[in-house]
């Protein structure tokens, strides 16, 4: 009798838990079939491509001239190249939003809805930096979405994506927001979109679809996703929706998107850099380096600092910056709050418009002592001018020779790099160079800028005490 009441309150225990467990997880079915009409399949066909040069214009002029007809473009007859993607309709005047790689190039976009009406598409405006392009159709009674506030969601929310993965149409996964404000820059190495990433089965196809919370609103769009091998692993990413809007917006106005621009080099603060910063932990983006007249350069922001703050906003990461600062708009005057040389600063600088063609920054002996390398185990040498015009740099000192062991080599430092400070000291010769070493504390952990390749890079170098 026991027993038997044991295995009737095992089965209730059980029957109990299964329901609570149900009760736990989201009922999707109305809001899939609200939400799928206003989903779109795109396919695009390329009919002529054009072979794209492999050098940037800005190095073309380089080149001798009996070479410049290899760089002009060449016609090949070539099959039409098709593909796919997903999108959504968010007004009833027919706007369908999508992402830039799935229309790039294209000389004819079509959509086509769940009730297989098809409409071919004409493309409003791209926006390559943050991926996002909005097409118009021409239709009547035409399903919508409804915008979500992609600020407010939070990790381990419940979201839905719709779309057509390998062209399977109308396809609905869920899984849950997996962390928010990822930083992924693009081919170009620009950082504009702060990813939310979810590990919502997303595959090719998907591109361009609707990532929903429980409410049905959209509060993302399906943009990229990691895989070794093709299709998804749980590891997806989506364009915030309250990014979106403000490109869709400017799309629909002008036809493109301006963002503001500050003109650093930035890379992040490790906690050696932080602690040598006179920082409490890690945080904010190290200025590396400054573009002559930049509205950072007009406004006193110096190679060195570290800004913590912009508008109001937290900068925790390197990332964090190129987010705010691209979706201020240009003309704005805003607050920045900074560290320089271990000491809080308030600035206020008028944000710049981002160049549409974008160009980069300009990259960027004797022995010191008669014990190799001195105390900082570096032989350096003034930089000879035709390395001066090949790097496109004018000051600091040439590392020749990178002494193991010594506080170089524990830097990182290698023969080749170019340093531009020690401490809080700018270097421009040899000359420079020998004061500020001999004036270098030891047992202290001090900050180094130096170039690598052109890259500007900050860390730290101590000289250990004897």
């Amino acid at each position: 009798m026991v027993a038997r009441c044991s295995q009737f309150l095992l089965v209730l225990c059980l029957l109990f838990s299964t329901s609570a467990f149900a009760r736990g997880l989201p009922e999707l079915t109305d809001l899939i079939e609200q939400n799928s009409p206003a989903v779109v399949k795109i396919n695009t066909v390329e009919r002529n491509r054009t072979s794209r040069n492999s050098i940037p214009p800005r190095y073309q002029q380089d080149i001798p001239d009996i070479f410049r007809h290899l760089l002009e473009p060449r016609q090949r007859q070539q099959r039409p190249v098709a593909s796919m993607g997903s999108g959504f309709i968010i007004s009833k005047d027919g706007y369908v939003v999508t992402n830039n790689h799935v229309v790039d190039g294209a000389d004819e976009v079509r959509i086509t809805l769940t009730d297989r009406r098809e409409f071919e598409a004409k493309v409003v405006g791209t926006d390559p930096r943050s991926d996002l392009a909005l097409l118009k159709v021409e239709g009547d009674d035409l399903p919508v979405v409804r915008w979500g506030d992609s600020e407010g969601i939070k990790v381990g929310e419940w979201v839905v994506a719709i779309g057509s993965p390998f062209g399977l149409d109308y396809s609905a996964s869920a899984g849950i927001v997996s962390a928010m404000g990822r930083s992924i820059p693009n081919e170009s190495r620009e950082n504009y979109v702060p990813f939310i990433q979810t590990d919502v089965a997303i595959n090719p196809g998907n591109s361009g679809g609707p990532l929903f919370n429980l409410e049905g609103e959209v509060v993302g769009i399906n943009s990229q996703i990691y895989t070794r091998s093709g299709g998804s692993i749980g590891l997806s990413f989506a364009i915030p929706a309250s990014l979106a809007q403000d490109v869709v917006a400017q799309l629909k106005e002008k036809g493109r998107v301006d963002r503001g621009w500050l003109g650093v080099g930035i890379q992040d603060v490790d906690r050696k850099l932080a602690k040598a910063m006179g920082l409490g932990k890690p945080a904010g983006a190290l200025v590396g380096q400054l573009e002559a007249g930049s509205p950072a350069e007009k406004a006193g922001i110096q190679v060195g600092d570290i800004i913590t703050r912009f508008d109001g906003e937290q900068i925790v990461t390197q990332g964090d910056l190129p987010h705010v600062v691209g979706r201020t708009r240009p003309g704005a005057e805003v607050p920045v709050l900074l560290m320089r040389e271990g000491k809080e600063r308030k600035l206020s600088v008028r944000v710049g418009a981002l160049p549409s063609d974008d160009e980069g920054f300009a990259q960027s002996s004797v022995t010191t002592s008669s014990d190799v390398g001195g105390v900082l185990g570096l032989v350096v040498e003034d930089i000879p001018d035709n390395l001066k015009q090949r790097l496109g740099v004018e000051n600091g000192v040439l590392v020749k020779q990178v002494v193991p062991g010594k506080a170089g080599a524990n830097a990182g430092l290698r023969s080749g790099d170019i340093i531009a400070q020690l401490g809080f000291e700018q270097v421009e010769s040899l000359t420079d160079y020998d004061k500020v070493v001999k004036k270098l504390p030891k047992g202290e952990l001090l900050p180094i800028r130096f170039f690598r390749g052109g890259q500007p890079t900050f860390r730290t170098i101590q000289i250990e005490e004897s």
